[in-house]
């Protein structure tokens, strides 16, 4: 606690000598559980299936910290589903440290209620003040930050955080399929584009031919903006101070006259590691690949992962590799053992049934990544 308390005190010694500037917008993402009209609702099973999508750009890092990367990107919180977790008590594992970092994350605590298995939050504009060392109980406070990070037309810094809550605990359910599936939609709702909604309705009926990406300036700012209305999701709540004006209205007066969207930047990828894995017992190969599906699902031309030294993915960057070689995509492809159709989901079942059955076995087990490979 010493520590944090240290990070907190740093901050506040920070915005008394200099008061920030600009925005921080906080965002609930919903996908609807119910067929609604211009919206991206909840994906079932063979929604999955169906999909066409190829696998986006998997990058793998041994070292290096996912706050360190320099690429504008989505940095993945391992979240609570009370956002924030033990921020403010004794925890102070990846989404605590997080938050002791860039405070004005605590924020949202206030405000934010506990995420349902539909949902994500999006954070957007949070400064960064503090370094630091260690993890855990080993956790140091390092000294000033100074955040060079760019800002958008409102006043946000360039720094999106997107809290997705993994299932706790699960240990032999996790392999279960409604539990796979629930994990999927969570990362997907995290990952996809407030502005394609109707894109990503064909993809999940599989009305686009493989290997579709954005379609590239096929939407004006008005569009755009209609689109982002039609979601259904709760509202933009922004923090700070810009002249007088609420935040959200910026935004919604920038876009009616044809200023940027908030999601008008398409090269925007996502920056992860092992999700759930760590306090909450999850599997570092499933979650691996989960990620790495919603990710492409969602559109984003890049994931990428940092295993943190974890010795199941120890063989992660040549088992991406061979994925690609195998043009293995989200839906469905030809051409692998004897033209027989195979699907990236099914691996990830017939992964998830071996690992099952190991666990019965015995209570831990060591199961290779090259189980989950189809080869050409």
């Amino acid at each position: 606690m010493e520590n944090k308390i240290k990070c907190i005190i740093h901050y506040f010694e920070r915005i008394c000598s200099h008061m920030p500037t600009g925005l921080v917008s906080f965002e609930r993402k919903v996908l609807p559980l119910e067929d609604v009209a211009l919206c991206v609702t909840y994906p079932k099973a063979d929604s999955w299936s169906k999909s066409a999508t190829s696998l986006c750009h998997f990058e793998v890092h041994r070292s290096g910290l996912i706050e360190d990367q320099s690429k504008e990107a989505l940095e993945v919180d391992f979240a609570n589903r009370y956002l924030g977790g033990g921020a403010l008590r004794r925890g102070c594992v990846q989404e605590e440290i997080r938050f002791m970092i860039n405070p004005e994350l605590i924020a949202g605590m206030l405000f934010l209620p506990s995420m349902a298995d539909n949902e994500a939050i999006k954070v957007v504009g949070p400064e960064r003040f503090s370094n630091y060392t260690g993890y855990a109980l080993s956790f140091r406070f390092a000294g000033d930050y100074v955040d060079k990070r760019d800002v958008d037309f409102i006043g946000r810094r360039k720094k999106k955080i997107i809290a997705i809550d993994a299932l706790c605990g699960m240990r032999m359910r996790q392999y279960r399929f409604e539990y796979l599936l629930r994990e999927i939609n969570k990362a997907f709702c995290g990952f996809f584009y407030q502005s394609k909604c109707q894109q990503y309705q064909r993809l999940f009926k599989g009305d686009v031919p493989c290997g579709a990406q954005l379609d590239q300036g096929i939407q004006g700012s008005d569009s755009i903006s209609r689109s982002n209305r039609s979601l259904q999701e709760a509202p933009y709540v922004s923090v700070g101070a810009n002249e007088g004006i609420h935040g959200d209205e910026q935004i919604g007066n920038s876009e009616e006259k044809g200023g940027p969207s908030l999601e008008h930047q398409y090269d925007v990828g996502v920056v992860t590691g092992n999700w759930g894995c760590g306090a909450f017992g999850g599997d570092p190969e499933i979650k691996t690949t989960i990620q790495w599906l919603a990710a492409s699902q969602a559109l984003r031309p890049f994931i990428s992962y940092h295993t943190f030294g974890v010795g199941a993915l120890k063989t992660l960057d040549e088992s991406i590799e061979v994925l690609f070689y195998g043009h293995i995509n989200i839906g469905q492809t030809t051409g692998v053992e004897e033209r027989k159709k195979e699907n990236l989901q099914m691996i990830l079942v017939e992964k998830s049934y071996s690992e099952l059955m190991v666990c019965m076995e015995q209570e831990a087990g060591d199961t290779s990544w090259n189980e989950i490979i189809v080869i050409a």
